[in-house]
């Protein structure tokens, strides 16, 4: 039986084994068996809408590390490119801006928007220059709405991956929610990425860690559905509380709806609240610190700080503290794993299971 194995049946299953949230091999080879074959964040349609625009980054920063560039070419074609050059690994670009071509500052070699090797200078004589190896590689990219993602080993489109998202609030203008910088935060945990998503994953907490929350949701009609790569709480609105205003074409039409939480495999939440979006991206940053960032986008500036989509700082920091007591439990030798709860912890099953099918891939 393999160390992650999983019971697929709920009642009798097991969870993950605490080696796999404290051993640092087991942690690196997540960072190759799970976020290098999934879709990660990259940036807003904000930073390449032009043709010209470049937006260079690094991938999961402090776990994969992936120099990356996205481009927008004169033909508005976006690419998203090895931001490393091909000659002697420098990197091409420093900024992000308006650029007509790329020249690695190292030694003049210079590339176009599309990636291709254009010019080098003294390399006369070379042969089969420039060929298909000194193009800088490119890497799956895609748009949903305003949001770039990409993919360094594509397993799943794009589309494959927000199709439910799409099915359930397809109907809110999310292109055209406009980021609060003001609002967004970064936190650092103490604790292991995937204890982070254990946490979020159940709202069997809830009543007991985050006491305003609880009174702003309907804790009795709290609800998490199983989707195809991630799931879905429902937070179903207190007596009093915002809730969304449905249209007929909404699938929850007639409810008291305070909240979507999506989580998609592994490490993106997508918070709808009647105000807009927080797009929480989970980094890990080794097996027991994780960088979590809150990524406000407004839809209603009238609805901010209200229901269940105020005082996220104060419920984050609940949050933190008690994964990070957590943390320090699966240290003990007389723990290695627990149990689930059928009705409450559906969501934290799938995700186990999840990651036991990725680190047992070759």
């Amino acid at each position: 039986m393999s160390q992650f194995q999983v019971d697929a049946d709920i009642a009798s299953a097991s969870t993950l084994p605490s080696a796999f949230y404290t051993d640092a091999a087991i942690f690196d080879a997540a960072k190759e068996k799970i976020f290098a074959r999934t879709w990660q964040w990259a940036t807003t349609l904000d930073h390449v809408r032009v043709p010209g625009q470049v937006f260079p980054f690094n991938l999961l920063e402090g776990c994969l590390d992936e120099p990356l560039l996205i481009t927008r070419d004169m033909d508005d074609q976006v690419r998203c490119l090895s931001n490393v050059c091909t000659h002697r690994g420098n990197l091409v670009c420093d900024g992000a801006g308006v650029e007509k071509s790329l020249r690695c500052r190292y030694h003049g070699r210079r590339f176009g928007l599309d990636g291709n090797c254009s010019f080098m200078p003294e390399f006369e004589g070379v042969e089969g220059f420039p060929g298909v190896a000194d193009n800088l590689p490119q890497i799956p990219v895609g748009l949903w709405r305003q949001f770039y993602f990409v993919n360094l080993a594509l397993q799943i489109t794009l589309e494959d991956q927000f199709t439910d998202v799409e099915n359930r609030v397809g109907w809110m203008p999310i292109q055209d929610f406009a980021f609060a910088p003001s609002r967004a935060r970064d936190y650092l945990v103490k604790a292991h990425w995937a204890l982070y998503i254990d946490n979020y994953l159940e709202g069997f907490h809830i009543p007991y860690v985050h006491p305003a929350l609880n009174d702003a949701l309907d804790y009795g009609s709290y609800t998490t559905e199983l989707l195809q790569h991630g799931n879905l709480q429902l937070g179903v609105a207190g007596e009093g509380e915002p809730s969304f205003d449905l249209p007929t074409s909404s699938p929850d039409h007639g409810r008291r709806i305070g909240a979507y939480y999506f989580w998609l495999f592994p490490n993106l939440m997508l918070n709808f609240y009647p105000w807009g979006l927080s797009v929480n991206v989970v980094r890990p940053l080794g097996p027991a610190l994780t960088k979590v960032s809150f990524l406000p986008f407004v839809w209603d500036e009238s609805k901010l700080d209200q229901g269940a989509g105020a005082a996220l700082d104060r419920v984050e920091r609940e949050d933190e503290a008690i994964v990070e007591a957590v943390q320090k439990g699966l240290r003990s030798r007389f723990y290695d794993r627990g149990r689930y709860s059928i009705k409450r912890e559906c969501g934290v099953h799938q995700f186990h299971r999840m990651v036991a099918q990725a680190m047992e891939q070759a």
